[in-house]
């Protein structure tokens, strides 16, 4: 009985830790997502800006106008760089989250299998209390008729 107890203690204790991982790794998802679409932003916005300067260059451009596209592509190749670190840090900890979540409700699951059997082995021990009362009482019927 003690055991039992004490096993509804652990398991509380793993479903919070559970919990507490399930939220990390949904932050961790989110943020996954975010860097995800601004990467994608970033990408659509520098593609964006290099069909505007083809169709402004077929009508002429000066040579100031060219080193400024240059270096505004440059500082957009460079964010696109930046943003992709960013997306594979935030990937690793997604994962690793992931893991953590999994072992967690590994270790919660483990714990309720465990109270599973126990609570099972006592019903079997009251299951066979009950048949001994049962045999007993009819012991002493059989006794008392004769």
């Amino acid at each position: 009985m003690a055991s039992t107890t004490q096993l509804e203690t652990l398991i509380d204790l793993a479903r919070r830790e559970t919990d507490d991982a399930a939220k990390r790794l949904g932050a961790a998802l989110k943020a996954v997502n975010d860097a995800e679409e601004k990467l994608n932003m970033l990408i659509g916005y520098r593609d964006e800006y290099g069909r505007k300067f083809e169709a402004s260059q077929q009508a002429g451009i000066t040579p100031m106008a060219y080193r400024n596209f240059q270096s505004f592509m440059e500082k957009l190749d460079s964010a696109i760089k930046g943003q992709q670190e960013v997306l594979r840090h935030t990937q690793k900890r997604g994962e690793l989250e992931k893991t953590n979540w999994q072992t967690a409700e590994r270790k919660r699951m483990s714990y309720s299998t465990l109270l599973d059997r126990e609570e099972a082995k006592l019903q079997k021990l009251e299951a066979k209390r009950d048949q001994k009362a049962m045999d007993e009482h009819a012991a002493r019927q059989a006794f008392y008729k004769r």
